[in-house]
């Protein structure tokens, strides 16, 4: 027996009529009989094609201010049918009921009501019931009954009617009825993530669409994917495929060139800033965030917060890079740009970064607020009889926005708005001081004169001391140490200013 079935019947009832026309011109080629309700069926009635409104079926109007339309046997009995059950054909028949193959249905715009700062009953209202309970009915009854829950399916299953001369067979069934759960599972996330705001309901429940394939996880022999809206972000103007690495990358770079106002570019590798300067102009920032490391600059990811000019591109370009990620692309940049035909080029768009961040831990998931936290001169409490001079507070400030984004246990040491060097992801505060100061040696940095950033606090003066010692004048901190007086004595009896933020920046 054939699982090809002919649409003779569909119920359609939608909240976005845009691309509706032509699947209902194709229905109604086929001789389907449709049943709509309210907007949908003065729109269908608007194409000259025919449609019997609901009420006509059930007896009853549209009541409680459309609150129900559609939840009654009549309906909902034809869609739960199973064809092939004689009791369900025999009760069809007893009560009248016409059958249903085609459900076209989709939810009110709860999310985008939400997202728009709408007041709560506005919001409340926007929580569907009827077109909930079709789609699962629909869904649910998939060996007989096709059903399309949003408008991006409209153009998939007008190709299966034309190819089906008006039907569908059951793996085009099974595959809407999966992408029609999809749809309501996602809604009822949405929704309980509404309710549940504050977090009194022990349940984690993300509302995450869309999948990227990526080449592979972190090494080749792990598969992996990405979810989300990564287009609402980032437009890929050149290169390969971006990989699971370059995502996390990318991440790191966005997170921290959002930091920064003035012109900056800023060279990431392994999620960990290699190159920093703040600049006049984006050329001489490039050329100063280089120089900070060259050597890890290579096969590195690349971002600015400005346009991207001809003649930074071109100095640039002498350099072998994974990706590039600017505002936009000035000139003959791109062109430039583009020599290197694996380099992924970036636009990155007015975004915000989710205020959320998830990770999977052991057998479940660890959840956070984001650290949007970043200390202005305001919040910096100078803890010594040395007190920071105006360009000193600058470089703390910079020197603090870089140690925030690097992975901990992290120093920075910085001067004149350029990363000199850093220590990253040290189980020691002290090996971490101890490897800024030697790279910074290495690229012939002086550091008399510059100030150094902790993530945390100093549990002992022996940073303090070893970062003096190589030259540091200004150095801010967290604080929090019982053994703060001790850091702060060693700076009062060596003339080194220091500022305490009250605010540890970990990153793990």
């Amino acid at each position: 027996m054939s699982d090809k079935k002919p649409i003779k019947s569909a119920l359609i009832s939608v909240f976005y009529k845009d691309g509706l026309d032509v699947l209902v011109k194709e229905l109604d080629k086929h001789g389907v009989k449709i049943y709509s309700t309210g907007g949908t069926l003065e729109f269908i009635e608007g194409l000259g094609v025919k449609a019997q409104p609901v009420e006509s079926l059930t007896g009853y109007p549209s009541i409680l201010g459309g609150r129900v339309k559609t939840l009654h046997p009549k309906v909902l009995g034809g869609i739960l049918a199973r064809r092939s059950n004689a009791q369900d054909k025999e009760q069809l028949s007893q009560y009248e009921i016409p059958e249903v193959d085609l459900v076209v249905v989709d939810l009110y715009p709860f999310e985008e009501t939400l997202a728009s700062g709408a007041p709560d009953a506005a919001i409340i209202e926007k929580i569907d019931i009827g077109g909930v309970s079709l789609i699962r009915a629909a869904a649910k009854n998939f060996n007989d009954v096709a059903i399309v829950a949003s408008r991006s399916q409209y153009a998939e299953l007008l190709a299966m009617l034309q190819e089906s001369n008006g039907g569908t067979t059951l793996q085009n069934r099974r595959y809407l009825a999966t992408q029609a759960f999809n749809v309501s599972s996602h809604y009822d996330s949405a929704i309980f993530s509404y309710f549940s705001a504050s977090g009194e309901v022990p349940a984690f429940k993300p509302c995450v669409e869309g999948k990227i394939p990526l080449r592979y996880g972190e090494n080749p022999h792990q598969k992996a994917s990405f979810y989300g809206k990564l287009n609402d972000m980032l437009e890929q103007l050149h290169g390969k495929e971006i990989s699971y690495n370059n995502l996390l990358d990318i991440d790191a770079a966005l997170s921290l060139i959002a930091e920064f106002t003035e012109p900056t570019f800023a060279i990431l590798k392994h999620n960990n800033a290699c190159g920093v300067a703040t600049r006049p102009t984006l050329l001489q920032a490039w050329k100063d965030a280089l120089a900070g490391d060259p050597v890890s600059a290579f096969g590195g990811v690349l971002v600015c917060n400005r346009e991207l000019d001809l003649e930074s591109a071109e100095e640039m370009n002498k350099l072998f890079c994974e990706v590039v990620i600017a505002p936009s692309y000035g000139g003959q940049a791109l062109q430039v740009l583009k020599q290197k035909k694996n380099r992924i080029i970036l636009i990155a768009k007015t975004f915000k970064l989710p205020a959320t961040q998830y990770r999977s831990l052991l057998n479940g998931v660890v959840v956070q607020n984001r650290d949007t936290t970043i200390e202005t001169e305001a919040q910096l409490t100078p803890v010594t009889k040395a007190r920071p001079t105006a360009e000193q507070v600058l470089d703390l400030l910079f020197a603090n926005k870089l140690v925030k984004q690097s992975k901990s246990n992290a120093i920075v040491l910085a001067k004149n708005g350029q990363l000199l060097a850093s220590g990253v992801g040290q189980t020691s505060r002290v090996d971490a001081l101890k490897y800024a100061i030697e790279k910074a040696s290495s690229f012939g940095f002086s550091l008399k004169g510059a100030v150094m950033a902790s993530d945390a606090f100093f549990p002992f003066p022996d940073c303090v001391e070893i970062a003096h010692k190589a030259g540091i004048v200004a150095v801010i901190q967290p604080g929090g140490s019982v053994n703060d007086q001790q850091s702060i004595d060693y700076c009062n009896a060596n003339n080194v200013a220091m500022v305490c933020t009250g605010v540890r920046h970990f990153k793990h």
